[in-house]
């Protein structure tokens, strides 16, 4: 669990701000002004390989519409990676993306609040963000890809089927 908070401002996302409680890491961003983790400016990874990455994501639960979708994703990805993570808040997840912990994440069927402040912070990280479906609103969708610019082609294609 986190608490993820966002500034929006004229249809954007300016600041963010994720507090890991149970690690005292705070998480914020503000555009133009990098990502930081507490005192410390964050990077996304620079891994270039996806048999050396890890990525993340949340496993829905049976009553979600987007499970066989998100198994479908598991089945074609963890074939070409290091390994895939499910850490249960998705705030942190774009978190972790954005200190270099992770190579990337995905996620569908999110609320905004769970993804505003993460999606600043992976941009301003250096980081690539957008919807999983190309295209599609991150927000308005509820759906979300991001990662390092290395890796962020291929983890698309593995993810994206249409």
């Amino acid at each position: 669990w986190a608490i993820s908070i966002a500034l929006e401002h004229k249809g954007e996302i300016v600041s963010g701000v994720i507090f890991d409680a149970a690690k005292d890491e705070m998480y914020w961003a503000e555009k133009g002004a990098g990502a930081w983790m507490n005192d410390r400016r964050l990077r996304v990874s620079g891994r270039r390989a996806m048999v050396d990455g890890v990525f993340a994501t949340g496993i829905p639960f049976a009553a979600k519409k987007s499970l066989p979708a998100t198994l479908g994703d598991l089945a074609r990805l963890m074939p070409q990676c290091a390994g895939v993570r499910r850490w249960g808040a998705a705030s942190l997840d774009f978190a972790y993306v954005a200190a270099g912990r992770y190579d990337g994440y995905w996620e569908r069927e999110l609320h905004p609040w769970d993804m505003a402040a993460g999606i600043i912070l992976v941009r301003e990280a250096g980081g690539m963000v957008q919807a999983v479906r190309e295209g599609d609103d991150i927000l308005a969708s509820g759906s979300v890809i991001c990662g390092n610019d290395g890796l962020f082609e291929p983890f698309c294609k593995s993810i994206r089927t249409t």
